[in-house]
């Protein structure tokens, strides 16, 4: 799999963006967004998997303005410091940065066919966000915990999304996850992944205080079968 940098130029800098490319050299694109532990291996991990499948996929690196390339462990001690450096972290900059992301994915030689975003965590809220303004042809939102008191937005949103959520996040409580149901209910182009017995973050294997081997394959499959209904 051959990967490499981009760089990526807004108004008041740049930053970096890592890509993987597939086998066959081009493909759809998907932007792959940061959790609050930077992207690290779990990241790159999801990377490579969608790469694997036929996507052209970035990562950027969203806490640039902070600490560039910034990652760290999900030890206690990681996830205290992942706190206090999104505490830092301008989350309308970031949906910015996101946006220019994308626009510089798609520009590239390689991208073909369609555009999707992929966030966990803050990155399931920033994709949510952008997707109200974006022309993008699947989203998927894992566990965004800004969503549940936005969910106006989906009035905004055209395109195909896909909501996964834990039933048992201590982060999102259970009503905060039925809010997003009810306002999704009737809606064709929402589609929602309840994992009733997970919690947060459920699908990161790198985190054994998260991690549920269980949930997380199913989640992932139905993630994997979205992206392929809506970007081949």
């Amino acid at each position: 799999m051959k990967t490499r940098t981009e760089t990526v130029t807004v108004a008041d800098g740049s930053f970096d963006m890592d890509l993987w490319l597939p086998e066959n050299g081009s493909g759809p694109v998907v932007l792959v967004i940061q959790e609050i532990y930077g992207v690290g291996p779990y990241i790159r991990k999801v990377a490579e998997d969608l790469a694997a499948l036929g996507y052209v996929v970035g990562a950027p690196d969203l806490f640039w303005r902070i600490q560039r390339h910034w990652e760290s462990d999900h030890s206690e001690a990681g996830t205290a410091a992942s706190l206090e450096m999104v505490s830092r972290f301008d989350a309308p900059q970031g949906v910015a940065d996101s946006a220019a992301a994308l626009a510089h994915l798609r520009a590239l030689p390689e991208a073909t066919g369609g555009t999707g975003m992929v966030g966990f965590c803050l990155g399931g809220s920033i994709a949510y966000f952008l997707a109200a303004d974006a022309e993008v042809d699947a989203v998927l939102s894992f566990y965004g915990s800004a969503v549940p008191d936005a969910v106006e937005l989906m009035d905004r949103i055209t395109c195909p999304v896909l909501f996964v959520f834990g039933g048992s996040d201590p982060y999102i409580p259970r009503d905060q996850v039925a809010r997003v149901e009810q306002a999704a209910a009737g809606r064709p182009n929402i589609e929602m992944h309840v994992a009733e017995q997970a919690g947060h973050a459920f699908h990161n294997h790198e985190a054994p205080q998260f991690h549920d081997p269980e949930a997380a394959p199913v989640a992932w499959a139905r993630a994997v079968e979205f992206l392929r209904r809506h970007l081949g």
